[in-house]
């Protein structure tokens, strides 16, 4: 069956849901992130995130949602050219290759209409990160990405020594909470990764919100969060999922941001329907989609198939693949 034909089927029926409850809180208090007693610092706050690993590094795509799987047929550990340093950082040519994420070279970024694009500017992999998340969606990311047929015909393109950043690297910071989620957002102007003593992440409240690093045993106001997002393991329609959730716990799970993404797909993989509902619909009067708490969208993750903008429409994410919206 077509994906179209499959999507009328189901957002007229049945699957499962995701509800929200949980928060983010601030605590303006100085701890430092073993708890120990403050001094003041402003302008910055500790965030559940890392480098406490002994120096064990992680391969993880760019894109948050899509797990690294090791399949060697990709990779080509010998395929350095002269110049070329064992890295942290993957390029493409016919194969897989870690180089130094200081290298320069042109990069493809992936968009959400699932399309490709070969960027022919000389750039590290994090400047090619940031321009591909401000221009497009990531860097491309996940085997499906980067040995597909089309980043295929993107090689072909060009001679035998071209090659290009993807959105593979490994780092050896962690999540407090256990989770793999690979969204980083470093200000690189700040961020050494290089400074050993400093193994503590945090967020800059004065500079966008984020991110560097600084010693644990210094004291900051700190976010705490409630993990209190639940797979509801029932079958219901959009409209009797809504209202379940609106009066056994808060409201169907809105995503405004990746990690919220990221977070939502972690409870979606464990659903036994094909998607989960979320708390996204369309307004025939206002002619735009909006969240149900009344946020409108700035993050999306739309299939290609998936948006249609008609009168009735509600939206439902992949439980597993690339968790997108439909």
């Amino acid at each position: 069956m077509q994906w179209s034909l499959f999507l009328l089927v189901l957002l007229g029926q049945c699957c499962f849901f995701t509800c929200r409850l949980y928060e983010y809180h601030f605590i303006a208090e100085n701890k430092s992130c073993r708890l120990r007693n403050s001094t003041q610092n402003q302008g910055e706050a500790w965030i559940g995130l890392n480098n406490n690993t002994g120096g064990n590094r992680t391969w993880h795509w760019s894109l948050p949602g899509v797990e690294y799987i090791q399949n060697d047929s990709s990779w080509n550990q010998n395929g350095r050219t002269d110049n070329e340093l064992p890295g942290n950082c993957v390029r493409k040519r016919d194969k897989l290759v870690d180089v130094l994420c200081d290298s320069t070279m042109w990069f493809i970024c992936y968009s959400d209409k699932k399309t490709l694009y070969l960027i022919p500017t000389l750039m590290n992999w994090t400047e090619a990160q940031s321009y591909c998340r401000s221009n497009h969606t990531d860097l491309a990311s996940g085997l499906d990405q980067v040995d597909g047929k089309e980043i295929e015909a993107l090689m072909k393109s060009k001679n035998s020594s071209f090659r290009a950043w993807i959105g593979l690297f490994r780092d050896s910071w962690r999540w407090s909470d256990g989770s793999d989620f690979s969204f980083r957002y470093w200000d690189m102007e700040l961020f050494n990764d290089t400074q050993s003593n400093k193994k503590c992440a945090m967020t800059l409240l004065n500079r966008s919100g984020k991110w560097s690093s600084d010693e644990c045993d210094k004291e900051k106001p700190f976010f705490c969060y409630d993990d209190k997002l639940i797979l509801i393991k029932e079958n219901k329609t959009w409209e009797e999922a809504l209202d379940y959730c609106r009066k056994s716990h808060r409201n169907l799970a809105s995503i405004t941001n990746p990690q919220e993404q990221g977070w939502v797909q972690d409870k979606a993989s464990n659903a036994s329907s094909p998607f989960v509902w979320l708390g996204l619909r369309y307004s025939c009067t206002l002619d735009l989609w909006f969240w149900v708490n009344d946020k409108l969208v700035c993050y999306e993750k739309w299939s290609k198939e998936g948006k249609t903008e008609e009168c009735g429409r509600a939206v439902g994410m992949q439980r597993g693949g690339q968790y997108e919206w439909m």
